[in-house]
């Protein structure tokens, strides 16, 4: 027996506590001010329209800030800003095949594609750990040419403005994917939202740079340009990680107690014969099979089948579909 979970829309203006909150209701940013879906529960349309409004906005606002920090660079030659300027850039690429993920994701499955195409998404996260492994290896590259032949910052006032820039632009685009891929269950959008958080830190590593230009010790650009570096390298190897469970079905730990306390709290319930769960896109689907008493009757079952589908529910925001089925058992 299984279950599709669908949802209809309900409008829920609801007031934040903080600052940002208040500013991005007032903004009607992605994932502010309004509330699509029924209390614990995803609607997976608006999920997906969510995801790209996101994304266009991010793309917006790190384009943006590339444009603005590259024009600096331009005049002030720092080799820390490129870095943080190449990286902007390709953060900004990163959002298209994220955009191309969520837009496939809407496409209904086929004989071919029985499941849909939800995993472009996991797919559009392997091209965001590459673009994060390519920006790692450009800007070390630059930083070591620049040890070597270290070079006065010009215009440090510009370049320490271009500073701020990024440390905002990458800000507002992190809080706003990590809230949304939380959210909507996107793996993908969380590593984009926290790669862009690491980057609006590292913006402010050029401000010790332009101070160090204006007292005659040019080597502090390309130090804290390495520096920049190595903590893009651990951006790296926590996206292959988290992109790696995803591509093999793996699911936190969490998710499944929380499952199996579900079920067994029907008092019908004998045993779990298995369970299985794993995320296709931002999706999480379930399998189970479930030993109950052999004395119910199918009516009885029928409704042991719903009291457990709606006890998953509740326990799980993320689920989109279940499969469960119930098998009589002696014990």
């Amino acid at each position: 027996m299984q279950t599709q979970i669908k949802q209809h829309q309900t409008h829920d203006h609801h007031r934040g506590d903080s600052w940002w909150e208040k500013i991005a209701i007032a903004l009607h940013l992605p994932g502010y001010g309004h509330s699509h879906e029924l209390p614990g529960r995803q609607d997976a349309i608006y999920n997906n329209e969510l995801g790209i409004r996101t994304i266009k906005l991010a793309l917006l606002l790190l384009g943006t800030t590339t444009l603005l920090q590259a024009v600096i660079y331009i005049f002030s030659g720092s080799v820390a800003l490129l870095a943080d300027t190449v990286h902007n850039f390709g953060d900004a690429l990163n959002s298209i095949p994220l955009w191309i993920a969520f837009v496939l994701a809407r496409r209904a499955a086929t004989r071919r594609y029985t499941y849909g195409f939800g995993r472009a998404e996991d797919i559009a996260g392997l091209f965001i750990v590459l673009s994060i492994g390519f920006s790692a290896v450009y800007i070390l590259v630059e930083a070591v040419s620049k040890v070597i032949n270290p070079q006065p910052i010009a215009y440090g006032w510009w370049v320490i403005a271009a500073a701020l820039v990024g440390f905002i632009g990458n800000e507002v685009v992190a809080v706003l994917q990590i809230r949304v891929g939380r959210k909507i269950g996107s793996e993908a959008m969380i590593t984009d939202g926290r790669h862009a958080r690491v980057d609006g830190l590292t913006s402010l590593a050029v401000l010790p740079a332009v101070v160090g230009s204006w007292f005659n010790v040019p080597i502090l650009d390309p130090i804290f340009g390495l520096f920049i570096g190595i903590a893009i390298v651990f951006i790296t190897r926590d996206a292959i990680v988290a992109m790696w469970y995803r591509l093999m079905d793996a699911i936190d730990p969490h998710f499944v107690d929380h499952a199996e306390s579900a079920i067994r709290k029907n008092s019908a319930v004998r045993e779990i014969d298995y369970l299985r769960m794993r995320w296709v896109g931002h999706s999480m689907h379930l399998e189970s099979s479930i030993l109950v008493d052999p004395k119910l009757e199918f009516s009885q079952i029928h409704t042991v089948k719903k009291q457990i589908d709606q006890a998953l529910i509740r326990e799980l925001p993320y689920l989109s579909e279940i499969t469960v089925s119930i098998i009589p058992h002696n014990s």
